[in-house]
């Protein structure tokens, strides 16, 4: 196996670009080899300030046969043709969210990675964070028993307050459903799994914002895409759930999103983090219980999905941020806006498995957003089935006589070592 850091290619060096090259010093499988923009000053910037060897056009990027991966950091409207570009230059590509802005776009680029053999990934990776991982974990023991409701809200007033040039965020591609939307839908179904049906409701409240960020304070935007969405989505596993996107609203202390179950409730952090708040409520008792995260990453760890797509292309295995992923979730989101225009309710054509969950992750964080790598296994497998049933016995039997149900850090380690199919077994004891 070859053991030398795949080298990768980063193309557009805006906002986002600076976490990702943060990051990337950070994974030892990866080293950007070279960044590119349409603006090649930026590149340079972006190249000085994190020692990136080499600031070059897109075309002198794409035309080195020494880079193996590209990651695309380009605005929404230009992900298909820089995507195909990537592989029409015969690299696998990472992208940005969304994959595409319509299913024809993304239909075409999963296929021509399909006929040269390449692989595609695509963001958000943040479901892969510790905060997510541990929800996963819970719901894959049976800690809420079935799942059987979820709702999620993405709440704001929009980002021309923030952002130094948001006009994008109110063109196609844009908007709260396909600007935030991917972070709540992909944490969903690597929750849920795929989504089978939807329907939706949307709006674009206002017809012009007023950016009040420098340095374009004053100018205007027309507005091109709704920006209240509310949709019903039922799973493939017949769960429902509830999702509001909005640039709509001013304040509110709605929950980011909630996992309900046949035997309990499940609070999780904001799905544009890799970590937050878990809290876990129980069938009888009397409120939530904190949930310590299992080791993995935590603050800004953008790029997590990077790693992992050179590390399946080397071990030859599905990525976990896959393109089939990206373009479920890219599926569902048209369909809302669909089903929105003429209130017919959608199948939703596609479908994906759900990401195998990153076990003890691959990362500590020592400090928020300082990523210090390591092994992928080295949680320790120290339990066994009958040690796992015992405990599930016992928090039963807590609930059911309205005693607090503590689970401790050292326990969530044990429980995130232990293979999904021997704790599914244990659940059904």
């Amino acid at each position: 196996m070859d053991t030398n850091p795949t080298r990768v290619g980063i193309i557009g060096c805006g906002n986002i670009s600076g976490i990702y090259l943060k990051n990337a010093q950070r994974f030892e499988g990866i080293t950007v080899a070279a960044c590119a923009d349409l603006d090649l000053a930026r590149a340079q910037a972006k190249a000085a300030e994190f020692g990136v060897p080499r600031a070059c056009t897109v075309e002198e990027l794409l035309a080195d046969p020494t880079i193996e991966l590209v990651v695309n950091l380009t605005i929404p409207r230009a992900h298909a043709s820089v995507g195909q570009a990537v592989l029409a230059a015969r690299k696998s590509l990472y992208t940005e969210k969304p994959l595409t802005l319509t299913r024809e776009e993304g239909r075409a680029l999963l296929e021509q990675a399909r006929e040269r053999s390449l692989r595609v990934g695509g963001a958000p990776d943040t479901f892969l964070g510790a905060g997510w991982q541990t929800g996963r974990k819970l719901i894959d023991v049976g800690a809420i028993g079935v799942p059987v409701a979820a709702i999620a809200h993405m709440l704001c007033h929009g980002h021309e307050g923030w952002h130094p040039d948001p006009a994008f965020y109110y063109q196609p591609g844009g908007g709260p459903l396909f600007d935030m939307g991917p972070y709540y839908l992909t944490a969903l179904v690597s929750l849920l799994g795929p989504v089978h049906y939807v329907n939706g409701m949307a709006r674009a409240s206002f017809p012009e914002r007023t950016i009040t960020s420098l340095p374009r304070r004053g100018e205007r935007i027309t507005v091109a895409v709704p920006t209240h969405t509310a949709a019903v989505l039922q799973f493939a596993s017949g769960a429902i759930a509830t999702l509001v996107t909005s640039f709509d609203v001013w304040k509110s202390d709605a929950p980011r999103l909630e996992i309900h179950g046949s035997e309990g409730s499940l609070s999780l952090p904001d799905p544009n983090g890799f970590d937050g708040a878990v809290r876990l409520h129980r069938a009888g008792e009397a409120g939530w219980s904190d949930i310590p995260l299992i080791p993995g990453y935590r603050g800004n760890s953008r790029g997590i999905g990077v790693a992992d797509l050179a590390e399946a292309i080397r071990d030859g295995r599905p990525p976990r941020a896959s393109g089939d992923l990206a373009y479920h979730v890219l599926d569902v989101m048209q369909a809302i806006h669909e089903t929105a225009a003429d209130g017919q309710r959608r199948t939703i054509e596609s479908t994906c498995e759900r990401p195998a969950p990153l076990v003890g992750g691959s990362a500590e964080v020592q400090e928020e957003g300082d990523l210090a790598p390591r092994s992928a296994t080295s949680v320790p497998r120290e339990n066994t089935t009958a040690d796992h049933a015992e405990r599930i016995k016992r928090a039963r039997e807590d609930g059911q006589a309205g005693r607090a149900v503590t689970v401790t850090s050292e326990e969530l380690e044990r429980i995130a070592a232990v293979p999904d199919d021997e704790m599914a077994r244990t659940i059904e004891q």
